[in-house]
C-alpha cells in the first residue's frame, strides 16, 4: 500500500524535456485509390509529403542517406498511405522473400506505425519489404512488441528507376480508436521508419535513436482526421481440420490403434464492442500446435517453461501481463498468467500393479473460451474465461475388466486485468485477478489438485524526465484451497520446502486446508546513454500461482543492480559498443544468503558489422536451501564463469557465429558449452539455419535420493545421497524456410537430440551448511552394484558397513536419451485472413541406461527408434 500511495503522490509530477513534436497532415480523398504500388492517382500529388527523415542508426540524428516521402489520405472506411523511397542504386535494394511476420531476414523495409489511441504507449505497426512481404506488430508499454497480432490490410510495392514504393490501404476496422471525435478533429501518433539493408541503416520521420528511453512516446502527430467514426467490427473465422496419427505398433495393448484419424470443426469470432473494446470468442477451438517444443533434459526439482504457441491465447496476451517492472536486471522468473495451464495434459496418472493398460487423453478438451480486451479512453481492459471438460481415462485390470476413471476435473479459468493511464501515459496504475475453480467430484483428485486458486494484485509505473527515469512496482497476494493432503503437498513442494529441518521460520501444518502468500517488487530505472537500475523483490513462502501461472520458487528477498553505458556513434573501429556491470544479492526469509553474484561485460559491433563480446561472472560462497530438496541448508562453493560470443556480417549470403561458455567452481565442478550457428541464403526465396550446440558438464553434487534413518543424527534423521555426474548433451536445430510467394511458404524444422549422463562416486551429505560428502566405499560404508536386464541395474548401500544402520537400494540413474522432433508446414494464405495448413510432424525417442556418450552409436540409435507421424490439414475462412 505504501508503494501505491507513493505512486499516487507522483502523478502530479510534471513532464519535461520533450522535443518538439513533428506534424503530418492527412487529406480526405473523394476518388478511389487502386492499391497497386504505383502512386499515380491525382490525390497523391495534392498531399504535402512527410519528409526530413533522420538516422536512428548507425549515425543517430544525422540526415538520412536516401530521401523518403510519405503521403497520407483517408476516407470513411480506410487510411491510405503512399511512401516513395528514393534510391540511386535500385539494383542494390535488398529484397528477400519470406512468409508473413518473418523476422531476421536480410531486406529493405518500410514501417508504418500508428498510435491511434494517442496514448504514447501503444501502436499498430504495418511493415512491408520490396517483395511485398507483410508484417504486422502490436506495440505496447512504449516499446514492447507482440508479433502475434494479425490484421487484415492491403499493400503493394514496386521497384522502379527511382527506388521503390509502398502503397497501403488500412481499413479503419483494423485500427482501434475511441468513438467520440474531439473538437478540431482526431490526433493520432505517427511514425514512419525505413530500413536500408545494405547500409544497415534505419531512418525515422519522427527522430528516434536506440538510446532513447521510449519508442511510441517519440512519435509525431497525424492531424486532419475529421468526420470518421469507428466502424462496426464483426469477424468470423470458421475452421475445419483433419488429423491422422500413425504411431508404432503395440500389439499387446488392446487400446492401441496404429492409425488414429480424427476431425474437428469450430469457429472463432471477433466483435467490436462500444468504446473500442473487442469480444473474442471461440467454440470448439482448435488448439493444436503447428510447431513442437524442443527436447530438454531436466534434472532439477523445477518445471521447464515452454512458451505459448496457440493463436487464441497468444494474440493480445500483452493485455494480461502483470508484474513487469522496468529494470535491466531482475532475479527469478514468474508469469502470473501462463495460458498453457488451460488445456494441459490431464494431471492424474493411473497406475498400480492391478492396472495392465491405460488409454488416457494427451490434452484436456477446452469446451469454450472468450475474452474481452482493448482500450477505452485511458483504460486498458482484459477479461478472459475458459472452461475445460472433465476427462476420463480407460484402463484394463488384471481380471480383464475394462474400466474408466476421471483424470482431470471440470475446471473454470478466469483472468481479469485493468490499467489506467495518467499524464499522457507517463503514469499507469493497474490491477489483476485470476481464479481457478475445479469441480472435484468425489475423492479421485484428493491430495492431487487444489479445488480453488486465486490471485489478486496491483501494479504501477511512473516516468518522468521525458521517460528517462521510471519508478515501477507491484504487489500481489495468493490463496489456494483444497483438502488437507493437497495443501500439505503444496507446503512440501520444491517451490517452498516447509519441511526443511533447520528452517525454524517455516511451520509445516499437515492439517491446513488453505495457504496464502504475497509477492512484491519495486524498481527504479534510468534509460539512455547511461542505463541503470536498482530493484528489490520479495516472495513469502506461501505464495502459489501455478494453477494458472508459472513460478519456480518462493521464500526469498532479492536486491539487484545494473549500470551500463551505450555508445552508438561510429568511430574508427567500432560502429557501436557497450559495457556494463551488475550484481544480485538474495536471502531467504530466514536471513540465509542463498545467492550472491557480480558480473560485467563488453559488447561491440565493428564497422564491417562483425560483432562480439565477453561477459564475466563471479559468485562467492553462499548457501542453498534447495540443494538437499527439503533437507538442511548446504554450502555452495564459489564459482566463476566466462562467456564469449561473436558473429559475422549478417548482410552476407553466408553468415555465422558462436557462443562459448566456461564455468568452474572451487569443488572442481565445471561446465563447458559451445553453440554455433550458420545462416545460409542461397537465393532470395530460401533460407537455411543450422544451430548445433554441445555442452559438457560435471557436477560434484547431483541429487540422487533421500533415505530416512534415525541414526543419521548429523543430518536430522535422513541420509541425503548425491553423486558426481558427467553429462554430455548435443542438439542440432535445423530450419529451412522456402517461400514461393508472400502468401505460400514451406517451413521445415528438425531437432536431433542426444544426452548422456554417467553417475559415479555415490556419496552422503555430511554436514548442514557445508559442501562436504562422505563417498560410499571410500570414506564410509560400502556400495555394491547389482546388474539387471538390458544394461539396467541397481546399487545397494550399507552406510556403516555392517553396523546398525539399515541398508538401502536405488536404481542405476545412468541415462542415454535420444530423440528426433520435427515438422513440415506448408502455409497458403489463399485470401486475406484465410489460410490452409498442411502439417507433418514426426517424433522419435528412446532411452538406454548406458551413461557413456558415443556419438556414432547414439546418432544411429535415433533412427532405430520407432517413429510417430502426425499428418494434419487445417483450413480457415475469414468473414469480415
Amino acid at each position: 500500500m505504501k508503494v501505491l500511495a507513493a505512486a499516487l503522490l507522483l502523478i502530479a509530477t510534471p513532464v519535461f524535456g520533450q522535443s518538439p513534436v513533428k506534424i503530418a497532415t492527412a487529406e480526405r480523398v473523394q476518388s478511389a485509390i487502386h492499391i497497386d504500388g504505383i502512386l499515380d492517382e491525382a490525390a497523391w500529388s495534392n498531399v504535402e509529403p512527410a519528409t526530413d527523415f533522420t538516422e536512428s542508426y548507425p549515425d543517430p540524428g544525422a540526415p538520412a542517406s536516401q530521401r523518403t516521402e510519405a503521403r497520407i489520405l483517408y476516407d470513411d472506411a480506410a487510411l491510405y498511405v503512399g511512401i516513395r523511397m528514393y534510391d540511386p542504386h535500385p539494383d542494390s535494394i535488398a529484397a528477400q522473400l519470406a512468409r508473413r511476420d518473418a523476422s531476421g531476414i536480410y531486406s529493405d523495409w518500410v514501417h508504418l506505425i500508428i498510435d491511434s489511441y494517442h496514448d504514447h504507449r501503444t501502436a499498430f505497426r504495418f511493415s512491408v519489404n520490396p517483395l511485398n512481404v507483410k508484417k504486422d506488430v502490436y506495440t505496447f508499454d512504449d516499446g514492447n512488441e507482440d508479433a502475434s497480432w494479425d490484421a487484415i490490410w492491403e499493400v503493394d510495392t514496386r521497384i522502379d528507376s527511382l527506388g521503390w514504393t509502398a502503397e497501403y490501404r488500412i481499413p479503419l476496422s483494423q485500427i482501434r480508436f475511441s468513438g467520440d471525435e474531439p473538437e478540431g478533429g482526431r490526433v493520432w501518433g505517427l511514425q514512419i521508419m525505413r530500413d536500408i539493408a545494405r547500409r544497415d541503416e534505419r531512418v525515422a520521420w519522427s527522430p528516434w535513436t536506440p538510446q532513447d528511453p521510449g519508442f511510441v512516446s517519440r512519435f509525431g502527430d497525424l492531424v486532419g482526421l475529421t468526420g470518421i467514426t469507428p466502424p462496426t467490427r464483426l469477424e468470423i473465422t470458421p475452421y475445419i481440420s483433419a488429423q491422422v496419427d500413425r504411431s508404432p505398433v503395440n500389439a499387446s495393448n488392446p487400446f492401441h490403434e496404429a492409425t488414429d484419424a480424427t476431425g474437428s470443426i469450430g469457429v472463432d469470432l471477433q466483435y467490436g464492442l462500444p468504446a473500442g473494446l473487442t469480444l473474442t470468442a471461440t467454440v470448439n477451438p482448435d488448439f493444436g500446435q503447428v510447431e513442437v517444443d524442443p527436447s530438454v533434459v531436466n534434472l532439477s526439482a523445477f518445471e521447464t517453461f515452454f512458451p505459448e504457441k496457440r493463436p487464441f491465447f497468444v494474440e493480445g496476451s500483452d493485455v494480461f501481463r502483470f508484474g513487469q517492472t522496468r529494470s535491466f536486471n531482475n532475479y527469478a522468473f514468474e508469469e502470473y498468467f501462463y495460458s498453457r495451464r488451460i488445456g494441459r495434459t490431464p494431471q492424474r496418472r493411473l497406475g498400480g500393479s492391478e492396472i495392465l493398460y491405460t488409454d488416457a487423453p494427451d490434452h484436456t478438451t477446452i469446451l469454450g473460451a472468450a475474452k474481452v480486451s482493448g482500450k477505452t479512453g485511458g483504460w486498458t481492459i482484459g477479461l478472459m474465461d475458459a472452461v475445460t471438460a472433465e476427462e476420463q481415462a480407460e484402463y484394463i485390470v488384471a481380471s480383464g475388466d475394462e474400466l474408466a476413471a476421471p483424470v482431470e476435473p471440470l475446471t473454470n479459468y478466469f483472468v481479469g486485468r485493468v490499467r489506467r493511464d495518467f499524464r499522457g501515459g507517463n503514469t499507469v496504475l493497474g490491477g489483476m485477478v485470476t481464479a481457478t475453480n475445479r469441480k472435484m467430484g468425489g475423492s479421485a483428485f484428493d491430495g492431487l489438485l487444489r479445488s480453488q486458486a486465486y490471485l489478486g494484485g496491483v501494479d504501477f509505473e511512473h516516468s518522468w524526465a521525458d521517460r528517462a527515469w521510471t519508478l515501477s512496482g507491484y504487489a500481489a497476494g495468493s490463496l489456494v484451497e483444497g483438502d488437507a493432503d493437497v495443501i500439505a503437498a503444496t507446503q512440501l513442494s520444491s517451490a517452498r520446502y516447509y519441511q526443511r529441518p533447520d528452517a525454524d521460520y517455516l511451520d509445516f501444518d499437515p492439517s491446513r486446508t488453505s495457504l496464502t502468500g504475497h509477492m512484491a517488487e519495486l524498481a527504479i530505472q534510468h534509460a539512455g546513454a547511461w542505463d541503470g537500475s536498482l530493484a528489490y523483490k520479495e516472495v513469502s513462502p506461501g505464495f502459489e500461482i501455478n494453477d494458472l501461472g508459472f513460478q519456480s520458487r518462493t521464500d526469498y528477498r532479492a536486491v539487484t543492480t545494473f549500470l551500463g553505458r551505450r555508445i552508438s556513434e561510429p568511430g574508427e573501429l567500432f560502429r557501436s559498443y557497450s559495457y556494463s556491470a551488475y550484481s544480485y544479492h538474495v536471502w531467504n526469509r530466514g536471513g540465509d544468503r542463498i545467492l550472491d553474484g557480480y558480473a560485467g561485460g563488453i559488447n561491440g559491433t565493428l564497422n564491417n558489422l562483425w560483432y562480439g563480446g565477453i561477459n564475466l561472472t563471479y559468485r562467492p560462497e553462499y548457501y542453498s536451501d534447495r540443494f538437499t530438496r527439503g533437507g538442511p541448508l548446504a554450502g555452495v562453493p564459489s564459482e566463476w564463469q566466462a562467456n564469449l560470443h561473436g558473429g559475422t556480417d549478417s548482410r552476407k549470403a553466408v553468415a555465422g557465429g558462436g557462443d562459448l561458455s566456461i564455468a568452474r567452481n572451487d569443488a572442481g565442478a565445471f561446465s563447458r558449452s559451445l553453440g554455433v550457428f550458420l545462416d545460409l541464403r542461397p537465393s532470395s526465396s530460401v533460407r537455411i539455419s543450422l544451430s548445433p550446440n554441445l555442452s559438457l558438464d560435471e557436477s560434484k553434487g547431483q541429487y540422487v535420493r533421500a533415505v530416512t534413518d534415525p541414526l543419521a543424527d548429523a543430518t536430522f534423521g535422513t541420509r541425503y545421497v548425491f553423486a558426481d555426474l558427467q553429462q554430455t548433451t548435443l542438439a542440432l536445430d535445423t530450419r529451412l524456410d522456402w517461400t514461393f510467394t508472400p502468401t505460400l511458404s514451406l517451413q521445415l524444422y528438425a531437432q536431433p537430440f542426444i544426452a548422456a549422463g554417467d553417475y559415479s562416486a555415490f556419496k552422503e551429505f555430511r554436514q548442514p551448511g557445508e559442501f562436504l560428502f562422505d563417498v560410499y566405499g571410500d570414506d564410509r560404508g560400502t556400495v555394491v552394484r547389482d546388474e539387471g536386464e538390458n544394461g539396467s541395474g541397481s546399487y545397494t548401500v550399507d552406510p556403516d558397513a555392517g553396523g546398525p544402520a539399515p541398508q538401502f537400494s536405488f536404481g542405476d540413474p545412468d541415462f542415454n536419451i535420444r530423440s528426433l522432433r520435427g515438422n513440415a508446414v506448408l502455409r497458403w494464405e489463399y485470401r486475406p485472413g484465410s489460410t490452409i495448413f498442411l502439417v507433418w510432424q514426426q517424433q522419435r525417442s528412446g532411452f538406454e541406461p548406458l551413461g557413456e556418450f558415443d556419438f556414432g552409436r547414439d546418432a544411429r540409435a535415433i533412427f532405430r527408434q520407432p517413429a510417430q507421424n502426425i499428418f494434419l490439414i487445417k483450413a480457415t475462412y475469414w468473414i469480415g
